[in-house]
């Protein structure tokens, strides 16, 4: 467990909820002198920071994100999604992760996903996406992935069967398959690393040198247009969830050509090509033992 995470089981919930709702007043506050500054984002100003930013409109695209990053924007949610569809070909699919699960997957207590209704708790972005924009969503219930696009029924069938959240079925896996971009809005791999995970399915999570998932699976209870489904499913091991160090990887990705800093609104952003982030994760893995828990290798 990280210092961070070891001072954080030390403060109490109450104290922790109040400091949680002091820094968003802040950034509210901030955001407003802002909008009154005439620092504003609209969706054309958006469009032409994501091509800045070296979005392919030509690929699939999967985003994580940070509304309060991206600075004062015009309608909020609703512009970022019109500004990150307008930026893709129409060939090309649109995905984002809407898991409704905010703690650990151990302790995960939602007693029905609903897969039409549940709301994400990935962020506003991916709320409204969900809500509003998204044909499709995934049945997981713990990494349930939205899209709209030629290939979003692609993307999400099937996600439920596999034993893991991040399976070959899964729209993680496919998404680097079919060779897509990734943008960490405001967010890093520490923060949004899903897709880190299915590499590690890749590898195999029986063969896996870490054990990772919990031997016991859970059943979750999921509708889906009426009908009560019972979906099974690996989860993570607590204290290796604790042990993570996703951003470690960071250097090891930029230095082999798979990752890229730049800057989405305001907001620090990362930008991946997902196939060549499997590819040098899968090969550094064989050679040095390189994985979010030991990213210097072992």
């Amino acid at each position: 467990m990280s210092v961070r995470d070891t001072i954080k089981t030390m403060v109490p919930a109450a104290l922790l909820e109040w400091n949680r709702e002091r820094k968003k007043k802040e950034q509210r506050k901030r955001l407003e002198q802002k909008r009154a500054s005439g620092a504003v984002w609209t969706k054309e100003k958006l469009m032409a920071s994501l091509q800045d930013a070296g979005v392919d409109a030509e690929r699939d695209l999967l985003v994580h994100s940070s509304m309060s990053k991206i600075g004062y924007v015009e309608d909020g949610p609703a512009t970022v999604v019109a500004a990150l569809q307008a930026s893709l070909h129409k060939s090309s699919t649109l995905l984002m992760p809407t898991s409704p699960v905010v703690k650990l997957q151990a302790k995960h207590d939602l007693a029905l996903f609903d897969v039409a209704n549940t709301p994400s708790k990935m962020g506003a972005i991916t709320e409204y996406f969900r809500a509003n924009v998204a044909s499709h969503r995934s049945l997981h219930p713990l990494e349930p992935v939205a899209a709209y696009g030629p290939r979003a029924a692609e993307y999400t069938a099937l996600h439920h069967t596999d034993s893991t959240c991040y399976g070959a079925n899964s729209p993680w896996r496919k998404h680097m398959d079919f060779e897509g971009q990734i943008l960490y809005i405001g967010t890093t791999l520490i923060n949004s690393g899903t897709s880190l995970h299915a590499v590690e399915d890749a590898i195999g999570h029986e063969n896996f040198k870490f054990p990772i998932y919990l031997e016991n699976r859970k059943t979750f209870n999921v509708l889906l247009e009426g009908r009560n489904l019972s979906i099974t499913s690996t989860v993570h091991n607590p204290e290796w969830s604790n042990k993570r160090e996703c951003d470690g990887l960071i250097p090891l990705l930029e230095n082999r050509g798979a990752l890229k800093h730049t800057i989405v609104g305001e907001a620090p952003t990362l930008l991946v090509d997902a196939a060549k982030m499997k590819s040098i994760l899968l090969e550094e893995y064989a050679l040095r033992g390189v994985t979010m828990y030991t990213p210097l290798g072992s």
